[in-house]
């Protein structure tokens, strides 16, 4: 997980999550919900992250590159709890769900001509 690479790069540089939530001008608690993958870490906060950890953001990142043939960037946000997590959802079931609402969509037009 990109997250538990970022963490593990961090304590490799001695860094503290308070440094890490200074370098990005935000507070420890939220760092720590970035760091846990509770919160979105937004592109500008990696290029902060990875230049404090002296590495390029693709190598804190690398990680989900072992996934990108299975997910694409496609992204739910559920705002429910109101909190805001997001969740890589597989091409395969996107493309289920697509095939699905166009049934739906073809049948829903059939029972109207009835």
């Amino acid at each position: 997980m990109i997250q538990e690479k970022l963490k593990n790069l961090r304590k490799h540089k001695g860094m503290s999550q308070e440094k890490m939530a200074k370098i990005l001008a935000t507070d420890t608690s939220n760092y720590s919900r970035k760091e846990r993958g509770e919160t979105r870490i937004h592109e500008d906060e990696w290029k902060k992250l990875a230049d404090a950890l002296e590495v390029p953001v693709e190598e804190i990142k690398e990680d989900d590159n072992k996934f990108s043939s299975n997910f694409d960037s496609s992204t739910f946000n559920d705002h429910a709890s109101g909190n805001v997590n997001y969740y890589n959802i597989p091409n395969s079931i996107i493309d289920s769900l697509q095939d699905y609402i166009k049934i739906l969509k073809e049948q829903n037009e059939l029972q109207k001509g009835r």
